[in-house]
Formats: structure tokens, sequence, C-alpha cells
């Protein structure tokens, strides 16, 4: 490993970052083929929880990941000493890895950094554990139990799973947020030169005490979730990850590797509020934070993937906050919430996949369950079904409870033979403003 000073990165500038492999895991499909293909059809994976017992609920509906074999899909990591999340997590980073081309080994020679996003971490695994404390005592508190419950094992559990040693390991809880935090994580690691390559994403799965929540707060919608929708009543709450595998530019094309998009830059901001309510001068200022760090004009951007929860209020000040920066006119604006659920910790980092295979497949997913737009969010939000595209740039937001913001910009890279983003990386790179005064770590 060359030396590599932290603040200033390696000697010959800050590198470019670029998306090489993408593991999805979500109740529209496993695996980013069959992801692509459910984005296309504005596939809908909504369905009747079974995950844990919903009697007593108003409703039962959600996004749960159906035919995960964790047994058959991971090599290390024992499914019967670890959560659901953690398996998602190990399983859709070695999808990720596969996907780049990349082996264990080519990981291992290489410095890396590995940064998972989550909302709940493991609380399904502590659901069942209070479940197994009435009726056992003080016995159902076994070291399995305990295992299996830690948050911090979604993280670990990549480590273990690929046998890494010499990473950087963490696991962000910064809510439904989570998953672009930790891209812009491990965009800096590799940016500067402190890693080589970077792992990062999302995990959670369903669980009855955030199914609960929302459901006392009124914000489960009873059939669809219907983001931008006149008769939108609430998001569904789902599961799944989006695990994404960074490197320089210079190590993808050195070794071929296909190149999904380029990460041109990302913004981070807290308001704190409001606990639940998102405050739309932050968003705005986070969206420009964004735009500023990657260089991007607001006129360069082809599509927002917006949270989108479906819920009255976050639809509206989410939209009124795009109207602030891009004026009457935004780019198209999708809630791909509408087909996967709101998958928290996993949702922002699914959404970029989604934005990164719009560019190299060159269409654009809908909003699916869509009737009428509210005229509270008036945007293209590409009703119900795809449409092919030139997709060059895409804002994919992330907005959480406590009013954490964070916004990761996408780009087109000139090897996927589209003719470029449009934004010459050298100029941006020397145009690139640091956004770090706002961001919260």
């Amino acid at each position: 490993m060359s030396a590599v000073d932290p603040v200033r990165g390696p000697a010959e500038g800050p590198r470019r970052v670029v998306l090489t492999g993408c593991g999805a895991l979500s109740s529209v499909g496993i695996g980013v083929a069959a992801f692509t293909t459910a984005l296309r059809e504005g596939r809908v994976g909504t369905g009747d929880i079974t995950a844990f017992d919903s009697t007593g609920f108003p409703s039962r509906r959600g996004h749960q990941v159906h035919g995960f074999d964790a047994a058959a899909r991971l090599r290390r990591v024992r499914p019967e000493e670890t959560g659901r999340a953690t398996q998602f997590a190990a399983a859709a980073a070695r999808m990720a890895l596969e996907d780049a081309g990349l082996t264990e080994d080519q990981l291992r020679e290489r410095r890396g950094t590995v940064v998972v996003g989550t909302t709940d971490g493991e609380t399904g695994e502590l659901d069942l554990l209070t479940e197994s404390a009435l009726s056992l005592g003080a016995a159902a508190f076994t070291g399995t139990a305990l295992s299996r419950s830690a948050t911090g094992s979604l993280a670990l559990g990549i480590v273990r799973e690929l046998d890494l040693s010499d990473v950087e390991v963490s696991t962000i809880a910064t809510a439904c947020a989570a998953g672009n935090y930790a891209i812009g994580n491990g965009f800096d690691a590799v940016r500067s030169g402190a890693a080589e390559w970077a792992l990062v994403g999302g995990a959670d799965a369903l669980n009855r005490k955030t199914f609960a929540g929302f459901a006392r707060l009124g914000l489960i919608a009873p059939d669809e979730c219907r983001p931008f929708d006149t008769g939108r009543a609430g998001l569904l709450t789902g599961e799944g990850a989006g695990l994404l595998l960074l490197e320089s530019e210079e190590s993808a094309l050195a070794r071929g590797a296909h190149i999904y998009a380029e990460v041109l830059g990302y913004g981070l901001n807290c308001d704190a509020a409001h606990p639940t309510a998102p405050e739309e001068d932050s968003v705005a200022r986070c969206i420009r934070l964004a735009l500023a760090n990657a260089s991007v004009k607001p006129e360069e951007v082809d599509l927002i993937s917006a949270h989108g929860t479906g819920t009255p209020t976050n639809d509206a000040t989410e939209i009124a906050a795009i109207h602030q920066v891009y004026g009457d006119t935004p780019p198209r604006t999708v809630g791909v919430k509408s087909m996967i659920g709101h998958t928290m910790g996993a949702a922002s980092a699914l959404g970029a996949i989604a934005s990164a295979l719009a560019i190299r497949h060159g269409f654009v997913p809908p909003t699916a369950n869509h009737r009428e737009t509210d005229p509270a969010c008036r945007v293209d939000v590409v009703p119900n079904t795809s449409v092919t595209a030139d997709v060059r740039v895409v804002q994919n937001n992330g907005l959480a409870f406590g009013g954490n913001n964070a916004i990761v910009l996408l780009g087109r890279h000139e090897s996927a033979g589209h003719g470029g983003a449009g934004h010459e990386g050298a100029s941006r790179e020397g145009a690139r403003q640091d956004t770090r005064g706002e961001n919260v770590r």
C-alpha cells in the first residue's frame, strides 16, 4: 500500500470513484438482473407479512423478501448464528463482489472499507428474544441469541463472509438515509486514497417493532404505497439489502471492469427540526450541497430518485424542496418505494442501485400504483410504466427521521459508451467544493 496523506489524498490528486458491482435483495427480485427486470416492468412486491405475527394491526401488508436461502448463498457466515439483516448484508456483498468480477483474494490484496447503513440493526432478533424471555425467563439469553442481535454484525458479517482482514469496518445507524451515508463514506475513502475499494450500502429486515411504530403513527398504507398521488395514505414497510462495490476509475479501467456509473459527489446535513417531519429548507440545502460537491448544475440532472415514502407530509415537503432548487421544471422524479416498499436503512442504497441501472441501461423506472398526481407534487412521476431515456446524471435522495438528509449524485462514465455524462472529470475535480461544514459523520 502506498503512503497517502489522509487529508490531501494521493499525490496525484483526488481519484474519480466508480461503481462496478451491485448486490440487490428486495421484494421484487434477488440479484441485480432480477432487480433490473422488475424495475423495467414496474413490478410491485407487496404481500401479507409472514416474518412476524401481525395479528391485531390494521394492515398486514408489506414488502417481504421471499425465496432467500441464506445457507445456499453464504459460504462462511452461519445462518443459525446470525440475524436476518446480517444475512442479507453478507449475501448482497457477495453478489456485488461477483458482479464486479472480483475475487476474495483480490480484495484481500488491497486495503478496503466496509460500511453498512441500517435503521433497525437486528431488531427482529430482539423481538424474538423478548418473546422467548417471556416464556423462558433469563434462560432465553443464550450466547447465540445475543450474538444474533448485535447491530454491528451487519458490517462484520460481510468481513467474515469474505474472510477480509485489512479493512475499516463500520455500521451506520442514521435510519432511512443510512445507505447514502455509507456510500458517501466509501466515496471519501476511495477518492482520498485511504482505501482501494469500498463495499457500501444498507440492509434491514422486517420486524414487529418498526411495523408497530409506523402503525401507531398512522403511516401504514392500507393497500399500496402511492408516492406523490392525491390518494396516498402512507408507506409499506419492507426489507432487503443493497451493496455497492466502489473502486477508483484507474483500478476499474486497468482490469477492464464494467462501470455502472461514477459517484460524482454527495451532501449531508442534519437540522433536527422535528422528530419525524422533514424540513423543506433543510432538504433544499442538502440538495445544493450535493450538487456543489459533485460540481453538477441543476440543469444537468436528468432524474431524481426521490425518498418518496408515500406519506402526505414527506412527499409534499420533498417536492417543494426540489422546486426550490430546480424551479418550475424539475427533472423526472420517481419513487421506487412504490415497488419495493420502505426498506429503511437499505432504501437509499437500493435507490442508488436503481439510479445506476437507469444510467447504465437507459431507462427510467416508474412510480407504480399511481392514479392521479397531487397538485402539491407537481413533477413528472413517470406513472406506472418505465420509459426509455438518455439518463446521464441522477440525484438519489435519502431523508431520515430527525432531519438527517443524505443525497448522492451519480453520473454516466465515459467508458459506458454513451458519449460521456457531459461533466468532464478534470473540470469537476477542479471546481469541487468542500461541503464538510454542514456534513454530519
